[in-house]
């Protein structure tokens, strides 16, 4: 006990013996430290709330078409009795923006855009989709956020604030947003996404088919001069890989006895 004490002693001694600046960028350490365990214990339920803020920043700064429009109404209709995902609610939104993108969040939030919709057909647009909601199924959404959250200038403020969405800058949650919609995820990952996807196509009574006609339809995106969009770019790596990916899907499909 008489050692414990005399090494106690010995430290208090050394920590006020130290310079002024010395113990000022401890203490900075210490808390830097405090900040980091905060943020990397960031429960399910407070990471729910980042998301729930990010889509609804999201859906105030994006022109979000009403229900009467045309393209809702297309959505609507194509998404007729498609409510959930393993048990996550889904909801779906049409942004009327010239980039060809669509993301679907971790709470089930799917958004698409309407210039996407201008080039894919109803089977088409169905099949991205589902590959957006495999990537949810799969936690990819969720674990890429998360990456996003514990990152940078946001992990302070994500412990700062304890966890709580609303205390977040509107900058704040600007980039959770963008992180969301320009997600980047590995070439396993879209892989796993695709039968994914096709699973929830088919237990939906879709044509998974349709994922791989969009996925020819991004090829021929990337060979127009100028044309390579963000999504695009995002979801295929190559073209061979590309291809390898429409041969699976469309023998699952045959297997299936699917047909255009």
């Amino acid at each position: 006990m008489k050692l414990k004490f005399e090494a106690i002693a010995f430290a208090v001694i050394m920590l006020f013996a130290l310079p002024v600046q010395a113990q000022f960028n401890l203490k900075r350490a210490a808390s830097s430290v405090s900040k980091g365990i905060k943020a990397a214990t960031l429960t399910d339920a407070e990471m729910a709330e980042y998301v729930k803020e990010s889509v609804a920043w999201m859906d105030k700064n994006n022109p979000v078409l009403p229900e009467d429009d045309p393209y809702t109404q297309r959505l609507r209709k194509l998404t007729e009795g498609i409510t959930e995902a393993d048990g996550i609610p889904l909801n779906f939104k049409v942004y009327n923006v010239i980039d060809i993108n669509a993301f679907a969040c971790p709470d089930g939030s799917v958004r698409v855009f309407s210039s996407l919709m201008d080039i894919m057909d109803d089977d088409e647009l169905l099949g991205i989709i589902g590959h957006e909601i495999g990537h949810v199924l799969k936690r990819h959404s969720k674990n890429a956020f998360r990456t996003q959250l514990l990152s940078g200038a946001l992990k302070d403020a994500v412990a700062s604030t304890g966890g709580k969405a609303a205390a977040l800058a509107d900058s704040q949650l600007s980039v959770l947003g963008e992180a969301l919609i320009n997600a980047k995820y590995s070439q396993k990952q879209e892989n796993e996404a695709d039968d994914c996807g096709y699973d929830f196509l088919v237990a939906n009574g879709r044509n998974p088919l349709g994922m791989a006609r969009a996925f020819e339809e991004f090829l021929k995106l990337e060979g127009e001069s100028g044309q390579k969009q963000s999504y695009v770019s995002k979801m295929f790596s190559s073209h061979p890989e590309t291809q390898a990916r429409i041969k699976h899907i469309t023998q699952r499909a045959a297997k299936d006895g699917y047909s255009e």
